[in-house]
């Protein structure tokens, strides 16, 4: 099945369940199977900019539980890298995947009953401020570029966290609060009714 084909089939299964908590397996079985279903739901998000939310993004979500809030998509990342930049990166990184050293088309070192793909990937994601900009593209293989999506810096305390929130300007602050009571939608009513009758 072709990933547009999917991906159309997921928009409009998400479109008929605005609000609705849908779960994972029944998303891979409207997508027709494929193994990339979930990659297309990404793909909803980022570059249609439809806001699917996951765990991540509420606490009252299961892992494999997904919610649109809203049938209207918001401003999304365009997929911009050209077929210029993409085989200069590729050349430019001589064709090999710059995190594990494996080579296109050869058996990839950690399965080797696959081959290897490559794909471009972002050094500084775009969602951090990152660009579109050869300098700021690597040649990844298929399995470092799941994992570089995953990797995470240390945690920060409450406390830097809180640190960096009061140095912010208020719209900044104000984001931020947006998108707490949000993740924490029962924890933010209690704390509105607590402060309410203190």
């Amino acid at each position: 099945m072709s990933k547009g084909g999917a991906r159309a089939r997921l928009r409009a299964h998400f479109l008929a369940h605005v609000g609705e908590v849908l779960q994972g397996d029944d998303l891979r079985a409207v997508a027709g199977g494929i193994s990339e279903w979930a990659r297309r739901v990404r793909e909803l998000r980022t570059e249609e900019g439809y806001l699917i939310l996951t765990n991540n993004d509420r606490s009252d979500l299961r892992p494999g539980q997904y919610l649109l809030e809203s049938p209207r998509p918001a401003p999304a990342f365009a997929r911009a890298i050209s077929k210029e930049t993409r085989a200069y990166v590729l050349d430019r990184n001589g064709f090999t995947c710059q995190m594990c050293g494996a080579v296109a088309g050869e058996a990839h070192p950690y399965d080797p009953s696959r081959k290897t793909r490559l794909h471009i990937g972002h050094i500084i994601d775009k969602s951090q401020g990152g660009t579109d900009n050869p300098s700021n593209l690597r040649a990844l293989c298929s399995v470092c570029n799941e994992g570089a999506s995953n990797l995470t810096l240390d945690r920060p305390t409450a406390a830097k966290l809180l640190a960096q929130i009061r140095r912010a300007p208020g719209g900044e602050q104000l984001a931020v609060l947006a998108w707490l009571v949000r993740k924490f939608p029962a924890q933010a009513a209690a704390l509105s009714q607590a402060n309410a009758s203190s």
